[in-house]
């Protein structure tokens, strides 16, 4: 069984962000993304994990308060892979040196990561990151991100194995006198802009020849804006011949003129060089480009063409599979605002099926410590293997630009309706954006839970949310 080793050092390292000078933050091997993991399905991932960060601050608040700064794990983003042991287990806590150790010379403490690939696991595009509640946020908002890549069958088509294989990590750095600003408040982020990076660097240009293909792996690491990305010049677009969303593969090719990532989210396109001139990766609501794309050179000529046939990620389910049709679970993503006293005075709670119950009879649960919000100690949902579910999630925000994403850990998740209209075809996700409105937006999927057991979460993926309490418990058991 082929078998992929890598080290992940983290620590408090200096590197570059134009137009900001030199910044210090926490970082995979001293660099923003960390390394790229390639892995194909019957593959095992052995990481090693280096915590040279400072120890702790002391913490004596809540586990829905930010606490445990210096300390991580790691999840292995969209895979589906066992959650338990040593695998992608998010429940672990690679903590550093306590001040005593450092005092006496001890040494820095190092963690392994084994992750055993399925063999049939879709080939694709994923991520990892740290994801230690309490302390994810203002890891990610520093650049704690790295991709993966699963690889496999859809790499041989002809058509794709031509193009070149390009990644697109696309960070979202928060940075204010040289460094992340420690999450010590609910308005932490108030007045703190959004610095997006590309593999580490802002604005870079690629380079494209007409009629060349490349393909594109967008990666959204960001931990607080979804994404709506197209690829513009002056006068003309590049359209987006999407082959992939969140590591599965699509049936067929969707082209596109703009693509929806929200946070966590993945998508494989494919880029067809036009017209010669200067491009740029945009998205709505940030300023300036994320990256710049320069058509130029001797064209290839005939063009190279586009796959007219894909080998599909996952087979669909439909309704039919359902193991109980009269059972839906129902979630959704609700915010009281200025509940708690002191400096984190919201509430961002996880209702519906399974939310953690109240903490007493106090009729008003607007401003009660414990309902819809994490507790590591309570299991909210209770998922047994072999079973297909239909989950219906939404989210009662009112302003458009507010997003809760939804993930769940361990298994990929197939949306067949949002906002109550059906998909023609559906599409596998393991994350998707809940955007505010009146009303705010819905899905509904269909999920099935294959061979892994073991506790893990569901949350939402914007960060600051997740760190706060948005976050429930999933217990994958035996049927």
């Amino acid at each position: 069984m082929p078998s992929v080793e890598q080290t992940l050092d983290v620590r408090f390292t200096e590197v570059t962000v134009p137009g900001h000078g030199r910044i210090t933050t926490r970082a995979y091997n001293g660099a923003i993304p960390g390394p790229t993991l390639r892995v194909r399905g019957g593959g095992v991932l052995r990481l090693t994990h280096v915590n040279g960060l400072p120890p702790n601050p002391p913490h004596d608040g809540g586990h829905n308060i930010p606490h445990h700064p210096n300390s991580f794990n790691l999840h292995t983003h969209g895979m589906h892979v066992s959650p338990s042991g040593h695998a992608d287990n998010v429940l672990r806590e690679f903590a550093p040196r306590t001040a005593r150790q450092v005092a006496a010379g001890g040494p820095e403490p190092r963690y392994t990561t084994t992750v055993h690939v399925p063999a049939g696991h879709p080939a694709g595009t994923y991520w990892y990151h740290p994801h230690l509640h309490g302390s994810t946020a203002e890891q990610i908002a520093g650049g704690m991100a790295g991709v993966i890549i699963v690889e496999g069958d859809v790499d041989e088509v002809p058509e794709i194995k031509a193009a070149a294989d390009i990644v697109v990590c696309i960070s979202e750095l928060k940075v204010k006198d040289g460094k992340v600003p420690a999450f010590t408040s609910g308005n932490w982020m108030t007045g703190v802009p959004s610095v997006f990076t590309v593999n580490g660097a802002v604005n870079p240009t690629l380079q494209l020849r007409p009629g060349a293909v490349q393909r594109w792996r967008l990666v959204a690491a960001t931990a607080f804006t979804s994404l709506r990305l197209e690829v513009a010049g002056s006068r003309a677009r590049l359209p987006m011949h999407q082959i992939a969303q969140d590591g599965i593969t699509f049936p067929r090719t969707v082209t596109l003129d703009r693509l929806e990532l929200a946070m966590g989210n993945r998508a494989d396109v494919l880029i067809r060089g036009g017209t010669p001139g200067r491009y740029e990766l945009r998205a709505d609501g940030v300023s300036g480009a994320l990256m710049t794309i320069e058509v130029a050179g001797e064209p290839v000529v005939p063009p190279m063409a586009l796959p007219t046939a894909l080998p599909p990620g996952r087979p669909f389910l439909n309704e039919q599979d359902l193991t109980d049709p009269g059972a839906d679970r129902k979630v959704l993503f609700h915010a009281d605002q200025g509940v708690f006293p002191g400096t984190f005075p919201n509430a961002f709670r996880i209702l519906g099926t399974g939310a953690t119950p109240p903490a007493g009879p106090d009729a008003d649960l607007t401003r009660d410590p414990a309902y819809g919000l994490f507790d590591p100690g309570y299991v909210n949902h209770t998922l047994r293997l072999g079973t297909v579910e239909r989950w219906t999630v939404r989210t009662d925000e009112t302003l458009p630009p507010h997003n809760h994403p939804f993930h769940l850990h361990t298994n990929p998740f197939l949306v067949t309706h949002r906002n109550g209209r059906r998909l023609d075809p559906p599409v596998w996700h393991d994350t998707v954006g809940l955007a505010g409105g009146t009303p705010g937006d819905s899905v509904t999927f269909l999920a099935r839970y294959e061979d892994f057991i073991g506790r893990t979460i569901a949350h939402c993926h914007q960060f600051h949310h997740e760190d706060l309490g948005m976050m429930q418990t999933i217990d994958y058991v035996k049927r």
